[in-house]
């Protein structure tokens, strides 16, 4: 059975939400990886990954991004600072803290409010008596 790295180019006519890039490992191997997001913190910009690879699913990686310009290949570099990791990884925690804010309110302010539903539709000041 052969693997099917998803890209969008593959093909396979699924919907790709999601860029992907390939981690080069110490010990040789590659891994496939989802980008999650590209943030900045204190002027500089990371990138959080997270493997596409079933048994790596809960783990994230933090990298320095590099990018001079769309054209360039971009540069991950390790983050050996312990406080400059500290500060990237809360900054990526407020983002997916966010993110589940954002998803939640939609989602309740979907339930309550039905577009077919026209009791919203006269909100409106009225002069008129």
């Amino acid at each position: 059975m052969s693997e099917h790295n998803h890209n969008d180019s593959c093909g396979c006519g699924h919907d790709h939400m999601y860029d992907t890039i390939t981690l080069s490992l110490d010990d040789g191997s590659e891994m496939q990886c989802i980008v999650l997001d590209i943030f900045e913190v204190d002027d500089k910009e990371y990138i959080a990954l997270q493997s596409i690879d079933e048994e790596d699913d809960e783990n994230v990686f933090l990298y320095r991004f590099i990018q001079e310009d769309d054209d360039d290949e971009p540069q991950l570099l390790s983050i050996d600072d312990d406080d400059e990791f500290e500060a990237v990884a809360d900054a990526f925690e407020e983002l997916l803290d966010a993110q589940e804010f954002d998803e939640l309110f939609d989602d309740e302010f979907d339930d309550f409010y039905d577009e077919d539903d026209d009791d919203f539709d006269d909100f409106s000041d009225n002069d008129e008596e």
